[in-house]
């Protein structure tokens, strides 16, 4: 019976709810410490700052170019601290988001392995269902791969940030002072930056999934990317498959959340601002839910095509078509020969070679 690893990876999403709950959960801590963090740093940053009575005049005019003027004056030798603290508050995040993601990594792979591997793979049949084997991980050894591996995932994405700083200042030499040309200069920037994302996606896709072989055969940070390398080579149609199906329904929440969300700005005239923004949290906490249950079929997927056969993958992601067009192949004809036959006579290197009778 062939198994598309899409459909099992939607169905163990919908049967185990505790494991998108595990992913909610890890990254909702993690958000909510950085959004409070951000706010107290903010209201204490500002608190700090000296206005004078003159600035305050200027801010009171309500004129775009007093009011500049006034808020520059006012954070005027300031931001180094900002900038310091940033860092260091970036800094403590970082290593919190490593741990909370290493351990929800842990408890979301384990819990589908068991999943697959009990409840899907009962399904198949004994011979097909041969070389499942269940090892116990020491959990030291998967928490520092799994370290390695998000500590990665952030450099890349330091990278990228640098990345398109770098793309601004060559873009801005096509734009100089003494002849400035901003729609070259953007023209220049817009493909650097669209390169810039596509191999940052690359390569934390790469990295996100080599997290599932660092649970699953207790793999260190290397080991695991290869072998996400190689899982991408051997099943490159049943990958796809899963990422793109998986793209398209995320594709579908962010424009419907998107259509939901620009709704009560209508009603804003109407309606007291405090329902309207009271509406739109929790739209997007429900954006947010469905994104993180879409997340866990994707990777309830390719753990599916991780722990199946090949022989019950292939079917279902690319079906075999019989060769008269039409029936189940039950009338297909001698497989073909591609092995090369040693015996025949002309594949002789001996001139003359007399062929019995």
């Amino acid at each position: 019976m062939p198994l598309s690893p899409t459909t099992e990876g939607f169905r163990a999403a919908f049967r185990r709810p505790s494991v998108t709950l595990a992913e909610i959960s890890w990254r909702w801590v993690t958000g909510a410490t950085a959004a409070a963090l951000f706010a107290f740093g903010l209201f204490e940053y500002l608190s700090t700052l000296p206005v004078t009575n003159g600035e305050l005049l200027f801010l009171r005019t309500r004129q775009p170019y007093f009011v500049g003027e006034a808020i520059a004056h006012i954070l005027r030798g300031s931001l180094n601290r900002v900038v310091l603290s940033g860092a260091v508050a970036g800094w403590l995040l970082a290593c919190l988001w490593i741990v909370a993601a290493s351990l929800g990594r842990i408890a979301t792979v384990r819990a589908l392995l068991d999943y697959f591997r009990r409840d899907v793979a009962s399904n198949v049949s004994t011979k097909e269902a041969q070389g499942q084997e269940t090892t116990d991980v020491p959990e030291r050894s998967v928490f520092r791969a799994l370290a390695r591996i998000n500590f990665l995932r952030i450099a890349v994405a330091l990278a990228a940030l640098l990345g398109f700083v770098g793309a601004s200042i060559l873009a801005g030499f096509a734009s100089p002072e003494a002849n400035p040309r901003p729609g070259i200069a953007f023209l220049l920037f817009l493909p650097l930056a669209a390169l810039i994302s596509l191999a940052w996606w690359l390569l934390n896709w790469l990295l996100s999934l080599a997290g599932m072989f660092a649970v699953r055969d207790a793999e260190d940070a290397v080991g695991a990317i290869s072998a996400s390398v190689a899982f991408c080579r051997e099943r490159p149609g049943a990958v796809f498959a899963v990422t793109i199906w998986t793209g398209l329904a995320h594709l579908v929440v962010f424009v419907s959340a998107t259509t939901a969300i620009s709704m009560p700005l209508g009603f804003a005239a109407v309606v007291p601002w405090r329902l309207v923004v009271l509406v739109m949290a929790l739209l997007m906490l429900v954006y947010f839910v469905l994104v993180d249950w879409l997340h866990m079929a994707r990777l309830a997927g390719y753990v599916c095509i991780a722990e199946m056969p090949e022989a019950l993958l292939a079917a279902a992601v690319l079906p075999t078509p019989s060769p008269s067009g039409s029936g189940e192949g039950a009338n297909a004809g001698p497989p073909l020969q591609t092995r090369m036959d040693r015996d025949e006579t002309i594949l002789s290197d001996l001139p003359n070679l007399a062929v019995e009778t």
